[in-house]
């Protein structure tokens, strides 16, 4: 028995206000709109996908150094997040939702490295939610550059 593959919105669909790439989810239009016809092997590939791209790209800005911490905090705020998700793509979610109340994130089991030193949550969130956004338009825009599906470039 196969279990259903939800869909990764978290309802800031930015598409209906002329995003090709939705700010909250980094899915194409498409994708949205597809979603509930695409088979589950489908719906997997892009949450994969969307995982990756999440892993890699916060992951030059902070690493998880509690993944007992970041899942109690992800239950304690009701983050919706999947046993399967790894945990910086969980990360983002978490930095998403509570950007504005996080004061230090170790209490979160995160720690900022690279290009996220010295950032406040906050600013981690715009920092990582805007390199989501180019990656995903440059993957739009320049498709033959991997597999629509496929790994990251």
């Amino acid at each position: 028995m196969s279990q259903r593959i939800v869909s990764p919105c978290v309802g800031l669909c930015s598409t209906t206000v002329g995003d090709s790439v939705c700010r909250g989810c980094q899915r194409h239009e498409s994708e949205i709109r597809d979603w509930f016809v695409y088979s589950d092997a489908t719906r997997r590939e892009v949450m994969q996908r969307l995982d990756a791209w999440r892993a890699r790209i916060a992951g030059e800005y902070l690493s998880v150094s509690d993944e007992a911490q970041l899942e109690a905090q992800l239950v304690r705020h009701r983050i919706r997040h999947r046993p399967d998700q790894p945990a910086l793509s969980r990360a983002v979610e978490l930095l998403r939702v509570g950007r504005g109340r996080m004061r230090d994130i170790t209490r979160y089991g995160l720690q900022a490295h690279g290009k996220g030193l010295h950032l406040s949550a906050d600013e981690l969130h715009k920092a990582i939610a805007t390199a989501l956004m180019a990656h995903a338009e440059a993957q739009r825009l320049h498709p033959g550059s991997t597999h629509k599906m496929g790994s990251l470039p």
